[in-house]
């Protein structure tokens, strides 16, 4: 494992790190331990006890049994149908046990999943469908009459219609065939389509429970869309690991927490706006939970010492969708000495911090985050550019800016979309969003860069004021005058009932972008 340019002395600092992970997996029998290091997931969905549960929806509990009846059905309606190994299938489904089924039947088929994100409209996945030659399309009632306007159309496979039957048996899986099709969040630009393959999410999953671990009682909770990466990733390392999930359609902190505190979940992906709003309803540390994995964005130092001080066994991770997800991840104590470290990298998971020429720096010089290993996607499909931007020499460049520390820990400083440049000085979201949430009025801040004709950019802010605060925008201002250069002070600023958020609950700064564009306060 390398954290630095130096291999060896990032493979020492590794020694050092709590190795939990199969712990929990004797009696887990061997033969499943046996089969993920073969990478047979689809040997481990076989052998399951039928009775066994492998996961649960807000609508009902779905057994190892059912689940491969519910594959054996997808993977007989869709050979019916004349869908070929290789070919490309479009899931436009809710997240549900549909879904689920759907992705796993896509690989035992050797098709190619592409992941869609319901909340897109007509014109957007029309776009993306011809982008990536994507043939047949899976839908459900709910996406059905969105489908009906995608253009050119394309005949839709219903899932409503397909009866669970018997699972035939299945060859191993291929890791390196395509495993999914997933594009990038696009709040910077227009997504991409990520292609990763099997081996991506195997070498993933395997690094994930070296790090954190994987207990036979496991019940890992998913709030992420499964559209996302991270919200993907649960479902396939639970299949692999032969454990349970909880697959939630939407984040609610009040049901959330409830959930946790009946000791109903053991571990959690969230992002720090769902931990935020989840301490609200928490009064005290969940029995069972034994990680939340935290990351989609930085979170503040307040928050981590609110969740800390109640007790909540926060790691903060780092990955992004070309990466297969995780990257690097700091456990809880880690997390605690060194606020702001988002740990070492995953055990065969390689990460560089290089200049603008592309040469490696030495610890603590800030520059773009490199990563390289077995978890990195093939390219950008049909986007030959984009791909040789991204992936060279056996590099992943990120595009993020950060920083590895003399112990070979990771600092994300920003993503470089986040980045803002006025009149050539670079802007930190980040430290005016502190300077904003100084203020005792106000409770969260989020800060973008917005076009203009002189500047090139100007900083725009969006705040909410704690429950019960009073608050003029105008005073506001005032309370950064002397603490900020001013043109790091927002020229643009909302107050604002609560901040716009995307659909895997990362705030939204596209959304952010156009409430400040048309209704905001001047500061010029």
């Amino acid at each position: 494992m390398s954290r630095s340019a130096s291999p060896t002395s990032a493979a020492s600092h590794a020694a050092h790190e709590p190795m939990t992970a199969l712990s929990g997996m004797a009696g887990h029998a061997s033969t499943v331990l046996d089969a993920m290091v073969r990478g047979e997931m689809l040997d481990i969905l076989q052998q399951r006890p039928a009775k066994q549960v492998a996961f649960t929806t807000p609508d009902e509990v779905v057994t190892y049994g059912e689940l491969r009846a519910r594959i054996g059905g997808v993977m007989g309606a869709w050979r019916a149908v004349g869908v070929q190994p290789a070919e490309r299938v479009g899931l436009l489904l809710a997240d549900g046990a549909a879904m689920v089924a759907c992705f796993h039947a896509a690989l035992a088929l050797r098709l190619t999943p592409v992941m869609l994100n319901t909340r897109l409209t007509a014109a957007e996945l029309s776009g993306q469908m011809q982008a990536v030659d994507c043939r047949w399309l899976v839908v459900d009632a709910q996406t059905a009459p969105l489908a009906a306007q995608i253009n050119p159309p394309h005949r839709p496979l219903h899932v409503e219609a397909i009866a669970p039957a018997e699972l035939p048996p299945l060859p191993p899986l291929d890791l390196d065939a395509p495993a999914a099709v997933m594009f990038t969040s696009g709040t910077s630009g227009q997504p991409k389509a990520a292609l990763l393959a099997a081996r991506a999410f195997h070498a993933s999953a395997m690094a994930s429970a070296a790090r954190i671990g994987t207990q036979p009682d496991d019940d890992w909770l998913c709030v992420l869309p499964l559209y996302h990466v991270g919200g993907l990733s649960i479902v396939y390392r639970s299949a692999l690991y032969g454990t349970r999930f909880t697959l939630l359609p939407r984040f609610d902190a009040a049901h959330v927490a409830q959930r946790m505190l009946r000791g109903e979940v053991t571990l959690a992906s969230l992002v720090p706006t769902m931990l935020y709003r989840l301490l609200e309803h928490l009064p005290s540390a969940p029995p069972r939970l034994r990680l939340i994995l935290l990351g989609g964005a930085a979170p503040s130092a307040e928050l981590l010492e609110r969740a800390h001080a109640l007790g909540l066994p926060v790691a903060t991770t780092y990955g992004l969708t070309e990466a297969a997800s995780q990257v690097a991840t700091a456990l809880p104590d880690l997390a605690r000495r060194k606020v702001g470290t988002v740990g070492p990298p995953l055990e065969g998971t390689h990460v560089q911090i290089v200049n603008a020429d592309g040469h490696p720096l030495p610890p603590y010089a800030e520059g773009e985050i490199c990563v390289r290993g077995a978890t990195l996607m093939q390219g950008y499909l049909n986007d030959p550019a984009a791909t040789a931007r991204a992936l060279r020499d056996g590099w992943l460049h990120t595009g993020d800016i950060g920083y590895l520390d003399a112990d070979g820990d990771l600092f994300v400083l920003l993503r470089r979309s986040d980045l803002i440049v006025s009149g050539g000085e670079n802007v930190y979201p980040a430290e005016v969003e502190a300077a904003l949430k100084a203020h005792p009025s106000v409770a969260e801040a989020l800060v973008v860069g917005l076009p203009d004709a002189e500047w090139g950019q100007v900083v725009g802010a969006l705040v909410t004021l704690h429950h019960g605060a009073v608050l003029a925008e105008a005073a506001l201002l005032a309370h950064l005058q002397g603490k900020l250069a001013r043109y790091k002070q927002p020229r643009r600023l909302r107050i604002v009932d609560t901040l716009p958020l995307n659909a895997t609950g990362k705030l939204d700064r596209g959304a952010a972008r156009a409430l400040l564009m048309t209704n905001h306060v001047d500061n010029t």
